[in-house]
């Protein structure tokens, strides 16, 4: 039997989200708050680079309506090992519910089960990591069931 530690949320990722985490740690370290997203965005990707890490920038999600018609894509910022989908954002204020629902929406869309979201914008970074609400899984396994992989 394995001993956990109240509180802790294990994601299966083994250590990924970590990882990330520290390499965002590292970008607002060097950067510091004030740059536009798409800086945060270059210079993490680098890191992501350097760290040999599996990446996708900006892949397309796919977004169907009830009919099974593709009607958009959703494009979080990074995809990385095909698992971890990360989003950033660049605000002087809090991340808000606002940011956190986009990431839902990219569960809904997705098979990843875990988005990182990060505000580079303030003094501290600010991430927090989002997984699906029940009724997100629910909706992927309709239409899943309806129009299969």
């Amino acid at each position: 039997m394995v001993d956990k530690k109240p509180g802790l949320v294990d994601d299966v990722l083994q250590g990924l989200t970590y990882k990330v985490i520290g390499l965002a740690m590292a970008v607002h370290n060097d950067l510091g708050p004030g740059h536009r997203e798409s800086t945060y965005h270059n210079a993490i990707h680098q890191r992501y680079l350097d760290a040999d890490l599996p990446i996708e920038r900006e892949p397309e999600l796919p977004i169907y309506d009830e009919n099974g018609n593709l009607v958009n894509f959703y494009r979080p910022d990074h995809r990385i090992s095909q698992t971890l989908l990360v989003e950033y954002k660049a605000h002087f204020y809090p991340l808000n519910n606002d940011e956190i629902a986009q990431c839902i929406d990219y569960l809904a869309a997705s098979d990843d089960n875990v988005v990182l979201l990060f505000n580079f914008g303030r003094r501290r970074l600010e991430w927090k990591r989002i997984f699906p609400p029940k009724k997100v899984a629910d909706h992927r396994r309709q239409r899943w069931q309806r129009d299969p992989p």
